[in-house]
C-alpha cells in the first residue's frame, strides 16, 4: 500500500528529474564568460531542437522558457530550477459556500440542483452542482435514507408565483462563426418561460450580458 510519504518522495524524486533535465539544457548557456552576442545562437539552437525529456518523452523548449530558467539559475542556483508545487485556491466564496450548507442543513432533502437554484434566485450566481456536492460531502450532510425522508418536507421545484417577479440570466458556449467562438446571452422570466432578451456576443462578459439586459428591460 503507498503511503502519503511514499507519494511524497516519489514526487521529490520527479521534480528532482525535472531540475536536471533543465540544467541540462541551459548549462552552455549560463557560462559567465559568455557575451550576449555568443548567448544567442546557443539559446536558439537549444530551441530549435526536439531534447529527450526527463520521462523519455520528447520535449521542444521555447527561447521564453530557456530565458526564464537562466533568470531562475542565478536566482536561486540548482533549487530554483526545481519544480514548485502547484498552489490551488479555493474560487468560490467562503459566504457562498457557508449558505449553501445552511440551505442543506435546514432540508437534507435537497439536492445540490435545488440549493443551486435557490442561490441564483437570491443572488444571481451559484457554484456548480458537483462544487455544492462536494461540499455536502465533506460536511457529512447528506439526504435522509427512504424511511425517514417521508417524515421530511421536500423542497421541490421552485417557481416565481407571477411573470415578472423573477428573471433567470444565463450565457450559453454557443456555435464558432467566421473562425470565433460566440455567446449566446438570454434573460428568462421565471413563471412564463418567456424569453424577455437575448444576444450573441464574441465575448463572456458583462458588457454583452448588458446588451441582452437593456431591450429585455425595454420590453
Amino acid at each position: 500500500m503507498t503511503t502519503a510519504d511514499d507519494q511524497a518522495r516519489v514526487r521529490a524524486e520527479q521534480a528532482r528529474q525535472v531540475a536536471l533535465f533543465r540544467y541540462r539544457l541551459i548549462q552552455d548557456v549560463i557560462d559567465v564568460r559568455l557575451s550576449s552576442r555568443q548567448r544567442g545562437p546557443l539559446v536558439q539552437a537549444i530551441a530549435d531542437r526536439e531534447h529527450d525529456g526527463p520521462f523519455g518523452q520528447k520535449v521542444s523548449v521555447s527561447r521564453q522558457t530557456i530565458d526564464r530558467w537562466c533568470r531562475w539559475w542565478r536566482a536561486e542556483g540548482f533549487a530554483g530550477l526545481v519544480p514548485r508545487p502547484a498552489q490551488v485556491h479555493a474560487r468560490t466564496p467562503v459566504e457562498v459556500l457557508d449558505m449553501a450548507a445552511g440551505l442543506k442543513r435546514e432540508n437534507l432533502a435537497r439536492t445540490a440542483t435545488q440549493v443551486a437554484r435557490i442561490l441564483r434566485a437570491a443572488s444571481g450566481w451559484s457554484p456548480s452542482e458537483r462544487t455544492l456536492q462536494r461540499h455536502f460531502e465533506r460536511l457529512d450532510l447528506h439526504a435522509p435514507a427512504p424511511s425517514q425522508a417521508a417524515q421530511v418536507e421536500v423542497f421541490g421545484r421552485f417557481e416565481a408565483g407571477r411573470p415578472n417577479e423573477l428573471w433567470v440570466g444565463d450565457v450559453l458556449h454557443a456555435t464558432v462563426v467566421a473562425g470565433r467562438k460566440t455567446y449566446l446571452f438570454a434573460f428568462v422570466d421565471d413563471h412564463s418561460r418567456a424569453v424577455m432578451g437575448h444576444r450573441f456576443g464574441y465575448s463572456e462578459d458583462t458588457v454583452r450580458l448588458a446588451a441582452a439586459l437593456r431591450p429585455a428591460l425595454s420590453s
